[in-house]
């Protein structure tokens, strides 16, 4: 039996196979990490047993730099937000959901603005400038922002998110035209995208890694990626430098006087629609106990 080192690349059935200098194995997790509640993720490093008969094993888990609960992924650089111009709307609170959660884990949000093709990206941008995110935008029918996202990837662990019909999936086929991702068509009935993604998994590009992410909704963000009240405004970048200029130490930034990001809202320093997403945010968990995250 010999043990090496690798990368948790796909989960699959409750298999998971790990990329090592090697190749790749498939391999069943120790059933002690069940006794743990330990789950292993996609992009998890890990020490695997290799037996010279029967499965090999995940034995060790490397402590993570960050992770989700689901979609399982773990020690991401970076989040792509994909987020259409049109059909669909883009929904700025699921947007700001989004980027909150990534820089509350130390996850670098990418908001990439798909579909400039049928109507223009300038609002998106104009809400997002003062955030200090990068801002890429997508065309369906050209390649523009493709080299710009390529020249991130390096060396990097990355994820694509957004909302189902945005082009996740039509982004990843210009950039892996190999994969052949299978492409959601937008349901005129429903006006979202349907499902196509069914399982998790890191394909190998430019030196890095990308993962498209079934089943990443809103949903999921509030259920298992809930910022506390106290947390949430370092989640707004373009706070930052007001924090300190409020006349309440206490200032919750929602609707008191004095309050330093009110201000620069009003002054048109920070986005309006920003702010009204961290009230919506804010307003979800202000009365949040402690207690009720225990089974999240």
């Amino acid at each position: 039996m010999k043990t090496l080192n690798g990368l948790i690349v796909k989960a699959l059935g409750g298999f998971y196979y790990v990329e090592t200098a090697d190749g790749i194995y498939e391999c069943k997790a120790r059933g002690s990490f069940r006794k743990q509640r330990i789950s292993p993720y996609v992009g998890d490093n890990v020490t695997i047993s290799v037996p010279d008969e029967g499965y090999c094993a995940i034995e060790e888990i490397s402590e993570r730099r960050n992770s989700l609960i689901r979609p399982p992924l773990a020690n991401l650089d970076m989040l792509f937000i994909v987020a259409a111009t049109t059909a669909p709307e883009p929904n700025m609170l699921v947007i700001d959901k989004m980027t909150a959660a990534a820089v509350s884990k130390g996850i670098e949000p990418v908001i990439v603005i798909s579909k400039t093709d049928l109507a223009r990206a300038e609002a998106l941008f104009d809400i997002y400038s003062s955030t200090g995110f990068k801002l890429i935008k997508c065309s369906s029918d050209s390649t523009e922002g493709d080299e710009q996202i390529r020249s991130l990837l390096s060396g990097k662990i990355c994820a694509f998110t957004g909302n189902s019909g945005v082009g996740k999936s039509t982004i990843i086929n210009r950039l892996l035209p190999e994969l052949a991702l299978e492409t959601g068509d937008i349901s005129l009935k429903l006006g979202r995208g349907r499902h196509t993604t069914r399982h998790t998994e890191l394909y190998k590009i430019h030196g890095g890694y990308i993962a498209d992410t079934p089943g990443f909704s809103t949903v999921d963000i509030e259920r298992y990626e809930l910022i506390k009240k106290d947390e949430l405004p370092k989640c707004f970048p373009e706070f930052d430098p007001y924090l300190g200029s409020c006349m309440f130490t206490s200032c919750a930034h929602v609707k008191e006087k004095g309050c330093g990001i009110l201000e620069a809202v009003n002054e048109g320093k920070i986005s309006r629609s920003r702010h009204d997403s961290y009230v919506a945010m804010y307003d979800e968990v202000k009365d949040f106990k402690e207690w009720q995250n225990k089974d999240r």
